[in-house]
């Protein structure tokens, strides 16, 4: 049966089985196929299955419809293993039959996990390509911070002086006026 895999990021793997005659595709809720993204138009496109192909139709959608980069003017065969592009979002066609011909098959299609737990984070928890050969972490001495504080420091002290000199000059010319 083919199924498409949603192949961008936030929706990474999530998968869409066709196995109704026409499924639409779309913004809002009354879409076979909702998908939650503004670049995707309310009714964007149609997936129609007759006998073992694949089409696609648009449906005049705002940022168009693409097989592996091309533009879908009307109707047009999507194959194994292509891509779908629906504005932003990537999708790749997968079929139980396309295992040996396409690039990667189902089988290969994996999720990985987002974030660290704070159960990982307090055991002190870390992943395996991470050298953790007895080394702990050392603070960095960093020579240029402590010498542009005490740039800084001397720069306002300066400032301060010039504005006291300014305020006794002003108070001593207009009491002598």
């Amino acid at each position: 049966m083919a199924k498409l895999v949603i192949l961008s990021e936030g929706m990474t793997g999530k998968t869409h089985e066709l196995s109704v005659e026409k499924t639409t595709v779309g913004r809002v809720e009354d879409n076979t196929l909702q998908i939650s993204e503004a670049s995707v138009s309310s009714h964007h496109a149609e997936i129609l299955l007759r006998g073992s192909d694949v089409v696609i139709k648009d449906l005049n959608s705002t940022n168009g419809t693409f097989i592996n980069g091309e533009q879908v003017n009307g109707e047009a065969t999507l194959k194994p293993g292509q891509i779908l592009r629906l504005g932003k979002i990537e999708m790749r066609l997968e079929t139980a039959t396309a295992g040996a011909s396409s690039k990667k098959p189902a089988e290969s299609t994996m999720i990985m996990q987002r974030g660290v737990s704070l159960t990982d984070l307090e055991q002190g928890a870390r992943s395996s390509g991470f050298d953790t050969a007895g080394k702990g972490f050392s603070k960095k001495t960093n020579q240029v911070n402590k010498w542009f504080l005490i740039g800084g420091i001397i720069i306002g002290v300066i400032i301060l002086g010039v504005l006291v000199y300014a305020f006794f000059a002003a108070g001593q010319s207009s009491s002598g006026q």
